[in-house]
């Protein structure tokens, strides 16, 4: 099959593997056809570029949720080994965005009376937009010990249930971690911004439990009937995480020549993993990875004392428990018969049993699944981790208006507060691709086995 003018050869139902004409590792796309279609031709050329970088382990693979981003198509998934390279442009200007679910025992019935109010007031107290500041007034002292630690420093303030910890990847802390290695820049952006929802596609979202596919494991996980009320939290790590980036990424154009290195793309450099400065990039990469967790920990924290004013009962008696809580933008060290640095880009991880959430657009709905012993072998243990965009943010506020598209959703009974209706318009549900479609070519690729879908009734957009 041709696409662009690139070659690529089907090697199972929903697996591609592009046509070698460069010098690199193979390129393993996992999509069905049609979605395969839809892909930008930017991915290619990312993909292409990606594959070239020296020291990969293997392959570089590719998920159905792919599109062009910033140096490798989001969707991105390589390994390492010690005496390789690190790239921040594959793993994301917003390290440890990541998607976070949480149980409840209401039901939509219960729910609907109360909807507007609990959605205004999970707006006023989550702060959603561009620059917005957190409840929580820190020390520099305090975010040393909240980057180097993690949800366990927000355990110990008090804002996590020792439980919480237990369902979050890598428990909370991403190991290495180190507040030195982070700019004032990234400090002063940071400090500020814990218990934020942030821009973009990132939201706040109260769903319903639409159809259950695997009720053992479904009720493993504390989803039992549909119309069963879930909240699903999808951001990151903020002005520090971003700033970490940036400055890395300047850092390391400025050695290239240091480390005798040539890119095809500017914005794809990396440095020797084992090199001062890739050293110091993974311990900052870590800071703001942690950042991210106790961010969503503290969103936590506060849903659940909305939830417990609205409905004048203990969290704990509205069963508001974690389900899990994943990182999709990410590098990290795991183990593969042999230690390998894992870069994540727009993917989940997808480890045997463990829960991977996969968010939607905001019209649509989301997929709880499984990972699968198969993927450890496919994937490095990974899958998808969202619908993936079809049209860029600028094209989709030129086909519908913010107000006319809130006016659409309150008429599908879904009601939305956002930061402004520009930022709403722009993450129309048209702009993405079908998550169905998602889920069934990671499905099909045995990456992940889906157990329940989600349909939202409320929504906080940044």
């Amino acid at each position: 099959m041709q696409i662009y003018n690139y070659d690529l050869i089907q090697i199972d139902q929903a697996a591609w593997q592009l046509k070698k004409d460069y010098q690199g590792v193979p390129v393993i796309i996992f999509a069905k056809e049609e979605l395969l279609r839809t892909m930008d031709e930017e991915v290619f050329i990312q993909a292409k570029n990606v594959a070239q970088i020296p020291g990969l382990y293997q392959k570089v693979y590719i998920m159905p949720d792919a599109h062009s981003g910033y140096g490798a198509p989001i969707g991105t998934v390589f390994a390492m080994k010690e005496e390789g390279f690190v790239a921040p442009g594959a793993i994301g200007f917003d390290i440890n965005c990541g998607m976070r679910l949480i149980t409840t025992n209401l039901t939509k019935k219960e729910i609907l009376p109360y909807l507007e109010k609990l959605v205004n007031l999970l707006f006023e107290n989550v702060p959603a937009g561009v620059g917005r500041k957190g409840f929580l007034k820190i020390s520099k002292n305090q975010l040393k010990k909240i980057v180097e630690n993690g949800v366990l420093e927000i355990e110990k303030m008090g804002f996590a249930r020792k439980e919480d910890l237990k369902n979050i990847e890598e428990k909370g802390v991403i190991q290495n971690a180190d507040y030195s290695t982070l700019s004032k820049a990234a400090i002063d952006r940071g400090i500020n911004q814990l218990a934020t929802l942030g821009s973009g596609n990132h939201y706040l979202e109260i769903q319903k439990v639409d159809q259950i596919f695997d009720k053992k494991l479904a009720e493993r996980f504390g989803l039992y009937d549909e119309n069963q009320i879930t909240i699903m939290v999808h951001c990151g790590s903020r002005g520090l995480g971003h700033q970490v980036c940036s400055d890395y990424l300047r850092i390391f154009e400025k050695n290239l020549s240091h480390f005798k290195i040539k890119v095809n793309d500017r914005q794809l450099v990396y440095a020797p993993i084992n090199s001062s400065i890739g050293k110091q990039y993974l311990s900052a990469m870590a800071s703001a990875a942690n950042f991210a967790f106790a961010n969503r920990q503290l969103i936590t924290y506060q849903i659940r004392k909305i939830f417990e004013k609205i409905f004048g009962k203990r969290a704990e008696d509205l069963s508001m428990n974690l389900v899990y809580d994943v990182a999709h933008n990410i590098a990290k060290w795991e183990n593969f018969k042999e230690k390998l640095l894992i870069h994540r880009k727009g993917a989940t991880r997808s480890y045997p049993n463990q829960p991977v959430i996969i968010g939607g657009s905001m019209e649509t709905g989301s997929y709880l699944l499984t990972g699968t012993e198969t993927s450890l072998e496919k994937s490095f243990g990974s899958t998808a981790h969202g619908s993936g965009r079809t049209m860029s943010r600028a094209k989709a506020k030129k086909l519908i208006q913010g107000q006319k598209l809130h006016q659409q959703l309150v008429k599908k009974g879904i009601y939305v507060k956002s930061a402004s209706f520009s930022g709403l318009a722009e993450e129309a549900g048209f702009a993405y691709k079908n998550i169905d479609d998602i889920v069934d070519s990671v499905s099909k690729a045995s990456l992940s086995k889906p157990i329940v879908s989600f349909k939202p009734i409320g929504n906080i957009k940044g």
